[in-house]
């Protein structure tokens, strides 16, 4: 793999034709080396990965047609949606990605597709909170709760996921209440990343977390975070309705002007392949999107998955009024 710079891959589309991908990743390139590794060794064809931090969608706007862009690899659904949804993706036909890839973790019209899911669970303090007690997402707004429960802001991406999937189950005024409810349970005002929360409860400033499931891995191989891990244990929560537990994606898209269709499209069937969803399953701490690729033995042991099948898609038509819900409670006050 090739790390390249922006202006590297502009000028890449002056050189002779190449069996070649260049993707643009919101995901940073050392976190997707094993995979875009596995491809080149595989297949022969080249990966050129320029991590985006912010502002994808828009890089892909002002650079039209001229792009040197081939895919865009990011996380969330709502960042999926956006790209779509701005005209900077393009629908792809594959038999492969469609028998790999469950339906409610692709779009509808074939412009992007989940390649591994995350789970938005529940942090627990081992000492003070007993095992089970944490059963549903609408339980977070119990008075049970109140002074023992932290949590990122309310505009971020992650929260507005689940706040969109909560209005996808309960509606729109019973999730105005939920949402009423969990701010009123808050120990402190929404601040920090998932690991910070974990952190909190670890400093016994609160006792319950939302956060991602990758998370417990990550901070397990940080000797400064392993600590904070040990404090807490995973608890799967589901919606009342009898779903199961919201999940996320990290997905894959088509460019708009991809100059390198072809490889493109080997390259985004290569990550619904056995092999590299083996790859993410051992090295990101995610669950594979193929539900015949088992999650590696740390993952499994946080407990049985059943993820909610919830279309992604759905979801993501939900976020305008998530963040309008949000902000109208004032959740981050």
């Amino acid at each position: 793999m090739r790390a390249l710079t922006l202006a590297t891959l502009m000028t890449a589309t002056a050189l002779p034709a190449l069996a070649e991908v260049n993707i643009y990743s919101y995901r940073q390139p050392e976190l997707i080396e094993p995979i875009t590794t596995a491809f080149t060794e595989k297949t022969g064809i080249e990966t050129n990965v320029a991590f985006i931090d912010k502002g994808l969608t828009e890089r892909l706007k002002a650079e039209g047609a001229r792009s040197p862009a081939d895919i865009i690899m990011t996380v969330d659904i709502s960042r999926l949606s956006e790209a779509k949804e701005a005209g900077v993706t393009q629908s792809v036909t594959s038999d492969i990605l469609t028998e790999n890839i469950p339906e409610s973790l692709r779009d509808d019209d074939g412009h992007w597709f989940g390649v591994t899911t995350r789970a938005r669970v529940i942090y627990a303090s081992k000492d003070r909170v007993p095992e089970g007690e944490v059963t549903t997402y609408e339980d977070l707004a119990d008075p049970k709760w109140q002074g023992r429960i932290c949590t990122r802001s309310g505009t971020h991406v992650y929260t507005l996921g689940l706040v969109s999937a909560m209005i996808a189950h309960n509606g729109e005024e019973a999730t105005r209440e939920w949402l009423e409810g969990v701010k009123a349970n808050l120990a402190r005002a929404p601040q920090g990343n998932d690991r910070a929360q974990v952190k909190a409860i670890w400093s016994g400033e609160c006792d319950i977390s939302l956060g991602n499931t990758y998370y417990m891995g990550q901070m397990l191989e940080d000797p400064e975070q392993q600590a904070w891990a040990d404090s807490v244990r995973i608890e799967m929560p589901t919606f009342a309705d009898g779903s199961g537990t919201h999940v996320n994606v990290s997905g894959v898209a088509m460019t708009a002007s991809a100059p390198n269709p072809e490889d493109a499209l080997a390259f985004m069937e290569f990550l619904a392949s056995p092999e590299a969803q083996a790859i993410y399953a051992e090295t990101n701490y995610e669950y594979p999107a193929d539900p015949d690729t088992a999650p590696s033995e740390m993952v499994a042991g946080w407990g049985d998955l059943e993820p909610d099948l919830t279309a992604l898609s759905a979801i993501a038509d939900n976020r305008a009024q998530a963040l309008q819900l949000v902000e109208e409670v004032d959740f981050d006050g």
